[in-house]
């Protein structure tokens, strides 16, 4: 038995990690101290505590902890933990994005630019990363189409040039029809162009132009021309400011009453060349530095590509820890800053203002659907709660339920249910079983409001026509209750097509609430026929193991433990099934005879 009092006297005096476990020994919350006993202390002293902090500590059930030598160590070691397991009450990055970059493959005799995921030392020249993989492609594209360099990534010498040549969008070098030298000057020019010096070369193409137009080689001077929009197109699309740094990430946020919003601007050589924002629940009550913080550590570390400066507009409290890692990491100094005045204070504001608009949209976006929605379907309410529900079964077999929860615009995954079919047996009757359904869970809330359904919705969907509208619109009458209820129909292709009212009337929608319609139907029909495989696959395994005399339960564990499903049991040799507990060589025959019947 864990006695967290006497625990707490054990701790060291020494830097480490701390892990914070529940009952069920899932991991719950990780963080890293200088001094573990005082730290770990103060989660259980009567002290100011957040109120996530707060919920975190009644779940506790043990802990255990990692000594270090240092607090680098400490956090390296805090930030892997979290990464892999995810403990509900950290503050958590949810992201597993790769950015591309476009890469200049200088190594070869007539360089290629592409876009990549992936950063090496490799000798080529990296350029991002592009958050927007849309802008980055089409900057690919107008660089290779205004530069005419190699089209083709497999490059090799052929014997005739391609179509890209004879349209004009490639110099053909793969039939030698350029010199080496000339074309490294448009990757010259397109390094410079990446670069942001575009001024430099703007310059020299105005001089190549008017020698053309001289010499009346008017078709060279048109396309030195287009060459020069296209450059200054880009600038003026990436122009943010006279920073002359290079390499700059500004880190912005912002809070409402739900949630948290992190706005990240990337600027490269004074350009800026994209950004990114990223959400967070249940952070209302946390201070911006440690949620700051947090975010700065789960990006950055073990990120293989590092700006030279991270700006923020708060001090955090791991700052100069924070610098060391990622000055490691990068194999250069790698700074962040809080700036207090002037144009860099200025890009800071502005990236905590982009984070406030974001959020403020997001908020706005759910409600416009809602009031569409309110509209659309000719409601008296406002719709803050909708259910939705799907049956699925296979031929009248483990026929099962799901329901989805949508609340102020936002699905509630906590609040999904799953629901075994009682009054249909053996029987493909999906309406009958929608009646069952609706009528469980509806009784439910008029009992009482306090158990796991909550408040009657607003307004309910269901999965299908009109047989399931009228089936549950008879479950609603037969509880004298009367809610809003609509169908949910799909084309020949099993892909949502509209929304349909009692009156057989399918409705017209906006192409925004059509793929909210479609977001929440996806969501029941996984959560049903995720059920039904559960049912099916349980079912499949105890009438093959467990009609099998002499396999009891504990057998079946051993057995599933070392195969992992019923099939690899099946196809295992008479050696193999000797070497689980309890298995001898009578009844490893006697199993394979029963499974291979």
């Amino acid at each position: 038995m864990f006695n967290i009092e006497n625990e707490l006297k054990k701790l060291p005096d020494k830097p480490g990690v701390y892990i914070m476990h529940d009952k069920s020994d899932k991991i719950i919350y990780v963080g890293k101290a200088i001094n573990l006993k005082r730290r770990v202390t103060s989660y259980f002293r009567k002290t100011n505590k957040t109120q996530r902090i707060q919920n975190m500590v009644a779940l506790i059930d043990h802990f255990e902890y990692i000594v270090v030598e240092n607090e680098e160590e400490a956090l390296i070691l805090e930030c892997n933990l979290i990464k892999k397991n995810m403990p509900k009450f950290n503050v958590l990055l949810k992201d597993d994005k790769t950015y591309p970059y476009i890469k200049v493959s200088l190594q070869s005799d007539y360089p290629d630019v592409y876009l990549t995921r992936r950063v090496m030392n490799d000798g080529a020249k990296y350029f991002g990363p592009y958050p927007n993989s849309g802008s980055a492609k089409e900057m690919v594209e107008l660089i290779k189409s205004k530069f005419k360099i190699r089209q083709c990534r497999n490059f090799k010498y052929k014997d005739r040039p391609c179509l890209n040549y004879h349209i004009k969008k490639c110099m053909a070098p793969c039939m030698g029809y350029v010199s080496k030298e000339e074309y490294r000057k448009q990757i010259d020019e397109i390094i410079d162009l990446l670069e942001g010096k575009t001024d430099k070369i703007i310059r020299e193409l105005k001089e190549q132009m008017e020698i053309a137009s001289e010499k009346m080689n008017y078709e060279q001077a048109a396309y030195i021309r287009d060459k020069i929009v296209a450059i200054e197109n880009i600038s003026k699309r990436q122009k943010v400011s006279n920073i002359g740094e290079n390499n700059i990430d500004v880190i912005g946020i912002a809070r409402n009453d739900m949630e948290v919003c992190i706005e990240v601007f990337f600027i490269r050589k004074s350009k800026m060349i994209g950004r990114e924002h990223y959400f967070f629940k249940g952070l209302q009550d946390e201070e911006k530095e440690e949620i700051i913080s947090s975010f700065i550590k789960q990006y950055y570390i073990g990120k293989e590509f590092l700006p030279n400066k991270i700006m923020i507009k708060q001090e955090i409290e791991d700052k100069s820890l924070i610098e060391v890692l990622l000055t490691q990491q990068a194999d250069r100094k790698v700074e962040i800053k809080t700036p207090q005045k002037g144009e860099k204070l200025r890009l800071v504001d502005m990236a905590e203002n982009n984070a406030y608009i974001t959020l403020t949209n997001k908020e706005k976006d759910k409600h416009n659907v809602l009031t569409e929605l309110k509209e659309v379907l000719g409601l008296d309410i406002f719709p803050r709660k909708i259910e939705c529900y799907d049956i699925s079964n296979i031929s009248g077999s483990f026929i099962v339920a799901g329901m989805c929860v949508m609340e102020n615009g936002v699905i509630k995954k906590s609040l999904a249910r799953r629901f075994k079919i009682k009054s249909v047996v053996n029987d493909q009757d999906d309406p009958k079983c929608m009646n069952e359904v609706i009528y469980r869970r509806l009784k439910h809330s008029i009992n009482t409001d306090q158990d796991g359904f909550g408040r009657l919705p607003d307004v309910i969907f269901v999965d299908g026509g009109i047989t399931q509208i009228r089936a549950a619109k008879q479950a609603m009458l037969d509880l004298n209750l009367n809610i809003p209820i609509f169908g949910m129909v799909k084309n020949d292709k099993h892909q949502t097509r509209a929304l349909m009212n009692e009156n057989r009337e399918e409705l017209e929608i906006s192409e925004t609430l059509f793929n909210t319609i479609t977001m929440f139907q996806d969501a029941v029909h996984d959560t049903a026929i995720g059920y039904h495989r559960k049912l099916r696959d349980e079912s499949m395994i105890k009438s093959r193991l467990d009609e099998i005399d002499g396999i009891g339960t504990a057998k079946k564990a051993l057995l599933l433990k070392k195969f992992g499903s019923v099939k690899n049991i099946a196809e295992a040799s008479i050696e193999e099934l000797i070497e689980v507990k309890g298995i001898n060589q009578a009844l490893a025959e006697h199993i394979l005879k029963e499974l291979n019947l």
